[in-house]
């Protein structure tokens, strides 16, 4: 695939020109922070950003999400039947997404994009967004994305990967999706694929290089679950949680969600939220009964399913891609690197 310069010059006036065929979202600053938002007419994406403050996951799923429509009013002949709340939205295009986020829609699609069950409403969201991607020039110290499958420049799951050099970005095109979105841009200049390439791998090595945190991942499969489930360090790791939830929510790879139905007169709808294990509500049956009514379950329960669940289920890494907002983040200052090494060195693991 190609490599296309955009010189800043030309930035505006080609993200103007996509909003024609694109709902597009990027980051803004808001406060302290940095927040993918859906940009306005007038607005452009701010990518002076470590990273943003919640991943870009809601402009495919959304934090509330209408599923189906109703009426209870009897005198309506639908009275009672559900219709599938209409999609309304065209294709869309996020600008700025980390590769770590990015490659956080991978590992969501193997729970929601299987041979075996799909949920519509992730796939059209997803089948229909393209993701631009901006490599990591600058990586935060909490990042451990190296280690946890992925990199500063990692390309898996963007359609083009910008790349932040001086006066200008170099747009590595991956997909055809990535090629249509530049096109309806304008951005058409094409580089020198050898010396672009060359500056690339420059900037990647030197990015790779200050990724100074890590974690180990290579015994995790060789665990038996329930002698890991049953580990005396959990009491310790839960001691301090409060159960916020901040970290579920603001991980790229969460995507329990909760279904309520809420009715207005003779309105109703059904939706979706965005859950969390973290919560003592989250697994409560009808009976009343709650297999997780501790917070040691909550919490053992958030790293076994990102760190062995997951493991055992797919052999195919972690549910996690190092992103380090939850190790920024949590109020208690939990960290997950330390519970991966402790939960991958544990000792009943065969040598």
């Amino acid at each position: 695939m190609k490599t296309i310069t955009i010189e800043m010059s030309q930035w505006a006036a080609g993200i103007a020109k996509l909003k024609d065929a694109y709902r597009v979202w990027s980051p803004v600053r808001e406060n302290d922070y940095h927040v993918f938002k859906e940009l306005n007419k007038d607005a452009l994406p701010d990518l002076d950003f470590s990273n943003t403050r919640l991943s870009a996951k809601q402009a495919i799923y959304p934090q509330t999400q209408k599923m189906f429509e109703y009426t209870l009013d009897e005198s309506r002949p639908d009275h009672h039947i559900m219709h599938e709340a209409p999609d309304t939205t065209g294709p869309q295009a996020v600008i700025g997404i980390r590769p770590c986020d990015a490659a956080a829609f991978l590992l969501v699609q193997k729970n929601f994009n299987t041979p075996q069950y799909k949920d519509p409403y992730w796939v059209k969201a997803y089948e229909k967004t393209t993701l631009v991607g901006l490599a990591c020039n600058n990586p935060c110290s909490t990042c451990f994305c190296t280690s946890a499958g992925g990199g500063p420049f990692d390309e898996k799951g963007l359609d083009v990967l910008l790349v932040a050099d001086k006066d200008q970005y170099l747009a590595k095109v991956l997909t055809d999706k990535g090629a249509k979105l530049l096109d309806a841009a304008g951005f058409k200049d094409e580089a020198d694929a050898a010396g672009a390439q060359v500056t690339i791998d420059a900037l990647r090595e030197k990015a790779d290089a200050a990724i100074n945190s890590e974690i180990a991942t290579d015994q995790l499969g060789a665990q038996e679950t329930l002698t890991l489930y049953d580990a005396p360090f959990w009491e310790e790791v839960a001691f301090a949680c409060i159960n916020c939830g901040t970290c579920t929510y603001l991980c790229p790879t969460c995507w329990c969600f909760d279904i309520q139905d809420e009715v207005r007169g003779h309105n109703g709808v059904r939706m979706r939220n965005w859950d969390s294990c973290m919560f003592p509500l989250f697994t409560l049956h009808g009976s009343g009964h709650n297999p997780r009514d501790t917070k040691i379950h909550r919490v053992r329960q958030r790293f076994m399913h990102k760190l062995k669940y997951f493991v055992d289920k797919y052999d195919d890494g972690i549910q996690c891609t190092g992103c380090g907002r939850c190790v920024r983040a949590c109020p208690v200052n939990i960290d997950i690197r330390n519970v991966c090494n402790q939960m991958n060195r544990f000792g009943t693991c065969p040598a």
